[in-house]
């Protein structure tokens, strides 16, 4: 150091520190007890590190204040002047890499904390904190009382060793008037059996009528169980209780590499892909979120889990899971073992594989679609909408060895009635993942052809209008085709079942694009206008098909006069429109508006001009 210089130390405000932990680290106050259990926990382990036989147990006290007391490692009086009195210095590592003198280096993998931020949590709901502890290391060591206030005060004194029966630590919280709801007895009851559920090691909260409540069990996959089905029945019950659900069935989860274990839960109705589950994590027994959609791939949205681990790395509040190449690796083997559940299914339980698929066949669709083995196994299985109805592609290719898939639900609500009463075998590709899998299909089934609908497809299974016929409607015809043709569409007049249809709109998506862009430049004007003009392609425009075998259209073409025959046009475009069930333009809204309108002026206008009484034409 130069001559010039002068060393300072940083000066910490402590009450800032406090809100920044419970504003911005922390999501909510309840982490407190968490913080108290887990540094109980890493005390035991300590201990127990010298001493396998020392007792571990933990014990909350609920009243006026609130006790946590673990017959842990405890600390002499240097441990707290080098702990406690040092912000973020951690208990479980000094300086230079190794654990503290208690512990081994051994037993540091079996410590849940590693940030030392742990006590000053507390401060969150209370002014004043008070720790006593006695060490183990040494028989006779003395009890040492660190009290600690909220606005950084704080004083350390020794007592008799028999102030603290036995080695242990007892933390002493004075609750806050504002924060005292967390602190109340069923509160901390609940807290202790969120965070603690799985802990190793024996908690009981005692509450202010000296009730003990026995808060952490054993979970399903560490018990042994009479057989199979008790197994089954045990697995189910702790998802009620857990997600309050009963699952469809239950996939054992064990990754000894990762020392992972635990169970995926699969749900019992229907869920969407944007809604990611929220999966329960516990770190060496204490639970680290509830919420952790990171744990599995994003196509296994329909399981639920619940996990207790040893390697992955908690962040820097312990309230979510740390990203780094082992949870990858984990979340990779969690989804290959939910990927053989699924395709041992097959082999094993036809019938819950059926039920499955009915319930989740999105999700099943998703993986299927970059899964060669589990395609070929669930392909058959997967109901998909046809112009038979729903039904599975290996019995729909039965009867239609050609399989025309649209490229929107539009286009197949356009053409599934006509398509269907002319034979042909139509698939709606409209919906996410089904037209990838529809084409996928001679993979697994060769021999059968695959081909994307075109409109000209259906227009060829459409029978031709007798020559005179048509010559006949010639004058309507003209009529409807000038004023449709506005619309980018053309008018064409066929004979086509069933006769209950007047009219078919076919318009595939191509045709679409072009009709938006001839919109656009219309309302355009400059450069902009001369850009949309230069992309006009030689795209076949959308044809309004009229059934010559509906009765209202055999009326329609009979219509001579140019107004009346503008209005029969319009109308039977606009049904045309409804029955795509497409969201309609402005332009077309406006069309149904103009022909409902001219109708009923027509009609109107004939009803004036006819006698009531004859039922005669009134001379105008």
């Amino acid at each position: 150091m130069s001559p010039s210089e002068t060393a300072h130390t940083f000066q910490v405000d402590l009450r800032g520190l406090v809100d920044l932990l419970s504003h911005h680290l922390y999501s909510s106050p309840r982490v407190y007890l968490r913080e108290l259990l887990q540094n109980a926990v890493d005390a035991i382990t300590a201990r127990q590190a010298l001493d396998p036989a020392a007792p571990g147990a933990i014990t909350v006290r609920t009243g006026d204040v609130l006790t946590v007391t673990d017959t842990g490692v405890g600390l002499t009086e240097a441990d707290v002047h080098r702990f406690l009195a040092t912000i973020g210095r951690s208990s479980k590592r000094t300086s230079d890499g190794a654990l503290d003198g208690a512990g081994l280096d051994a037993a540091r993998g079996d410590f849940i904390g590693q940030f030392g931020i742990g006590l000053l949590a507390c401060f969150v709901v209370a002014d004043e904190i008070t720790v006593r502890s006695r060490s183990a290391a040494d028989p006779a060591a003395p009890t040492v009382e660190w009290r600690g206030h909220s606005d950084g005060r704080y004083t350390i004194r020794t007592l008799p060793s028999a102030t603290l029966p036995e080695p242990g630590t007892t933390v002493t919280l004075v609750p806050r008037a504002d924060n005292a709801e967390w602190t109340e007895p069923g509160r901390v009851v609940s807290l202790a059996r969120h965070y603690g559920g799985l802990l190793r090691h024996e908690v009981t909260v005692t509450d202010a009528r000296g009730e003990d409540h026995r808060i952490n069990e054993a979970p399903p996959w560490e018990r042994t169980h009479r057989s199979p089905l008790a197994k089954r029945e045990a697995y189910t019950a702790y998802c009620r209780t857990l997600f309050d659900f009963t699952p469809l069935d239950t996939i054992e989860l064990d990754l000894p590499a990762a020392g992972l274990r635990g169970v995926a839960y699969v749900q019992p109705t229907a869920v969407s892909p944007a809604q990611r589950a929220g999966h329960r994590v516990h770190l060496k027994g204490m639970l680290l979120t509830d919420q952790a959609p990171e744990l599995l791939p994003e196509w296994a949205f329909f399981v639920r889990c619940v996990v207790d681990t040893t390697s992955l790395r908690p962040t820097a509040s312990r309230e979510s899971l740390y990203e780094d190449g082992t949870l990858s690796a984990v979340r990779d083997a969690l989804g290959d073992r939910i990927r053989d559940w699924l395709t041992g299914l097959a082999a094993s339980d036809p019938a819950l594989l059926h039920r499955f698929i009915d319930t989740h066949h999105l999700a099943v669709k998703a993986l299927a679609r970059h899964d060669d083995e589990l395609l070929r196994i669930v392909l058959p299985w997967l109901p998909f909408e046809t112009t038979d109805g729903n039904v599975t592609l290996e019995e729909f290719a039965r009867t239609h060895p050609t399989l025309l898939v649209t490229r929107s639900v539009e286009e197949f609500r356009q053409v599934a009635p006509i398509a269907s009463a002319a034979g042909l075998g139509v698939v709606n590709g409209g919906y996410t993942y089904d037209r990838d899998l529809v084409h996928r299909l001679p993979e697994i089934r060769p021999g059968t052809s695959v081909a994307d609908l075109d409109p000209t497809t259906v227009t060829a299974h459409l029978d031709a209008v007798d020559p005179g016929a048509e010559l006949r409607a010639a004058a309507f015809l003209a009529v409807a085709r000038e004023t449709i043709g506005a619309h980018d569409c053309d008018v064409v007049l066929r004979d086509f079942q069933p006769v209950t249809a007047p009219a078919l709109l076919l318009d595939n998506r191509d045709a679409r694009h072009e009709r938006t862009r001839s919109s656009l430049a219309a309302e355009s004007d400059g450069l902009w206008a001369d850009i949309l003009g230069s992309l006009r392609d030689d795209t076949p425009r959308a044809q309004l098909v009229l059934n010559h075998l509906n009765p209202l259209v055999r009326q329609a073409l009979t219509v001579t006069e140019h107004g009346l025959a503008t209005a029969t046009a319009e109308a039977l475009y606009g049904q045309a429109l409804l029955l795509s069930r497409r969201p309609l333009r402005a332009s077309e809204s406006a069309l149904l508006n103009r022909a409902f309108i001219g109708l009923l002026t027509h009609a109107m206008h004939h009803a004036d001009a006819t006698d009531p009484g004859t039922g005669t034409r009134k001379e105008l």
